[in-house]
């Protein structure tokens, strides 16, 4: 297992249908996706090494790493003139009895990202929260659900008026108030139900559903975490300039770092769209910015040398 706990290929080896990748009229399963993204760069002559690095010292140069179980060693077992890093990040889980059979099999943290998927299509789906961004997800939902309920555990919105007022007043939403999924039931294979309970009158009931999506954004006392993504930057803390939640800062319009020859891609830098697609066009720009790097360093460097 690798970053936050994900095998090679990251959350998409969780997921299953993906519709929004260019060149699948018909969409293509995560795993399936992934296993040709590794095929094609080995066909170009990419060497792939499977392993867990649990240390690094990016200001050293070169930048040196240790492999699980080399921590303790003064020398490192790879080191490298130039570091991308695409660790991704990972979706936080409300840990729901039931969560961990139906997670990306009925429950998703990202609605746009998973909204059009078939098991979704026409049938009745679920949001919880009450911000801005449960509203939005409830909303886009209604393109692909016959109805979308929205959880929401106190008896009003967080969300601001223009999108409280969108929200409420969608024929196809229903808002359910003092309201939380406190179980997700089905097969065995998809969620075809959750078990609610009335936050104020206690009482507990059956919601025939087949898509629960987390959009709780803020903290809730109630639950007491919160929601959202966890970027996996632990590694890289106290050596590369991060945001106060955790992302790797690039510089505009780059994939430059605070840390010269390190350069980051993907979720562990992107905060915004969390795309499969946007994930593959930042790892791009961050392969050319860290060879022209090495074009202009390295070889300027040896140069100097044998000069």
């Amino acid at each position: 297992m690798l970053a936050n706990g994900f095998a090679p290929g990251g959350q998409l080896t969780t997921t299953t249908d993906v519709e929004n990748y260019p060149g699948f009229p018909d969409g293509i399963m995560g795993q399936e996706l992934m296993d040709k993204f590794r095929a094609q760069s080995e066909r170009f002559g990419t060497e792939i090494i499977t392993e867990t690095i649990t240390k690094v010292d990016l200001h050293s140069k070169p930048i040196r790493l240790w492999r699980e179980g080399s921590e303790e060693e003064a020398e490192p077992t790879d080191t490298t003139d130039a570091l991308i890093i695409a660790t991704g990040a990972s979706a936080r889980r409300l840990y729901l009895p039931g969560e961990d059979i139906y997670w990306q099999n009925g429950i998703s943290a990202c609605a746009v990202c998973d909204g059009a998927v078939p098991i979704f299509k026409n049938k009745p789906l679920v949001v919880m929260g009450g911000g801005d961004s449960a509203a939005e997800e409830a909303v886009y939902l209604t393109k692909f659900a016959s109805k979308v309920y929205v959880l929401v555990r106190r008896d009003k919105l967080r969300a601001s008026k223009i999108m409280a007022d969108r929200l409420t007043k969608h024929p196809k939403i229903e808002v359910l108030w003092n309201t939380a999924a406190i179980e997700a039931l089905g097969d065995g294979s998809l969620l075809r139900a959750l078990k609610i309970k009335n936050t104020v009158t206690g009482e507990e009931r059956k919601l025939d559903v087949n898509g629960l999506f987390y959009a709780i954004g803020i903290q809730d006392r109630s639950i007491k975490l919160i929601l959202g993504h966890d970027p996996a930057t632990q590694l890289f803390k106290g050596q590369i300039d991060l945001d106060s939640e955790g992302y790797i800062i690039t510089k505009a319009g780059t994939s430059y770092t605070s840390v010269e020859s390190v350069f980051a891609a993907g979720d562990v830098q992107d905060k915004r769209y969390r795309q499969a697609i946007t994930s593959a066009g930042s790892g791009c720009a961050a392969a050319l910015d860290a060879e022209r790097w090495i074009s202009e360093h390295i070889e300027a460097a040896e140069e100097a040398a044998q000069a």
